[in-house]
């Protein structure tokens, strides 16, 4: 009975003690989960007011950082057992060769600072895409004096990299492509410019904040067929007119007729007198409405009407676009859809300009 209890009680307090390391434990990882949050966030802070959004930047020394690569760590530890190995054997040779080797990691650091001191980066243009697809973000990097810059590493996070050499041109122009997700404008956020020029021993990085962004329109969902179509002339059908060079076909002859337009064959062979029937086609202008897609959601309003403004467009029909508080009147062209898609893919933003 009592080997019973003191087993009993010695299995509570090994579960207590469990669950309170446990708890100190997952305690712990959280505060080093938000200390970590905190730092971010407040670097996050500093490189802001160190280094403000802008179409066009320039790299000095407020904005250019400088720290040694793993191979430049392991390169001073080295110089550093060296010159303790100097000092305990007293060799002139050991100091010179260490006083050397420094040397050369200073100068290292001059040539590597230089590589992007001065340079300055432009925000050309991004390509307007859908949800999922690639926007592809056209840069230019220039320098300002007449200096070769190498090995020049840019970069946009979850995006693709580039390395550019600065050599014989004094701009290069070169893009970059990013994965998009919602409608709207998309911001890639800070850009990575590296070098590691010329040895590999410091790293010399900056993040800048380019004002670029790129349009996301609608995802693309289809539908079999556009509910309440509203078209200026009935369905765009074919209307005979008489004198025009679009045969359509005969009808029986009417008193009036033009004789010009009698099937004499017709007449030859015995089908009685008929009269060839020629066509014009109204114009069809095609409006797309908000109230077309009753009981969907807006996103699905909006994948909607997008999915039938390129389909339009494709069969080159002229269309006007009706959202709430906004009327686009029927046309055609690219300028036209690119107006209409934007609409599409700001609606509900506000700032959202027409």
């Amino acid at each position: 009975m009592a080997t019973g209890l003191s087993t009993c009680c010695c299995a509570t307090w090994t579960s207590l003690a469990a669950e309170r390391i446990s708890v100190g434990f997952l305690s712990h990882k959280g505060g080093k989960r938000e200390y970590r949050n905190r730092l971010r966030v407040g670097f996050e802070k500093w490189v802001n007011r160190r280094i403000p959004p802008a179409r066009k930047i320039t790299l000095n020394q407020r904005r250019i950082f400088i720290f040694p690569s793993r191979i430049g760590l392991f390169f001073s530890v080295c110089l550093l057992v060296m010159l303790i190995a100097a000092i305990n054997f007293e060799s002139n040779l050991s100091y010179g060769l260490t006083f050397l080797l420094m040397t050369l990691f200073i100068v290292a650091i001059l040539h590597t600072y230089a590589n992007l001191s001065g340079l300055t980066i432009r925000a050309l243009r991004a390509t307007p895409v859908f949800p999922g697809q690639l926007s592809d973000f056209y840069l230019m990097v220039e320098r300002s004096k007449r200096r070769d810059h190498f090995a020049l590493y840019f970069a946009w996070p979850d995006g693709s990299e580039i390395l550019v050499n600065l050599v014989d041109e004094d701009s290069i122009r070169f893009q970059l492509h990013v994965p998009v997700d919602k409608r709207g404008w998309f911001n890639p956020g800070r850009l990575l410019v590296e070098s590691t020029y010329p040895l590999g021993l410091l790293r010399c990085w900056t993040w800048i904040d380019l004002d670029i962004s790129a349009l996301v329109y609608p995802a693309l969902i289809a539908s079999p067929d556009l509910p309440g179509l509203a078209t200026d002339s009935p369905d765009g059908a074919a209307v005979p007119v008489p004198g025009n060079d679009d045969f359509y076909g005969f009808r029986d002859y009417r008193v009036g007729d033009s004789l010009r337009q009698v099937h004499w064959k017709g007449l030859a062979k015995g089908q009685g007198v008929q009269t060839k029937q020629y066509t014009a086609y109204a114009d069809r202008s095609v409006w797309l409405d908000w109230e077309q897609f009753p009981g969907a959601g807006v996103e699905q309003r909006l994948s909607h009407l997008c999915y039938w403004v390129l389909a339009f467009e494709e069969q080159s029909e002229e269309y006007g676009l009706r959202l709430p508080g906004l009327v686009i009147q029927p046309a055609s062209g690219e300028k036209h859809r690119d107006r209409v898609l934007k609409e599409l893919a700001l609606f509900g933003f506000e700032g959202a300009a027409s």
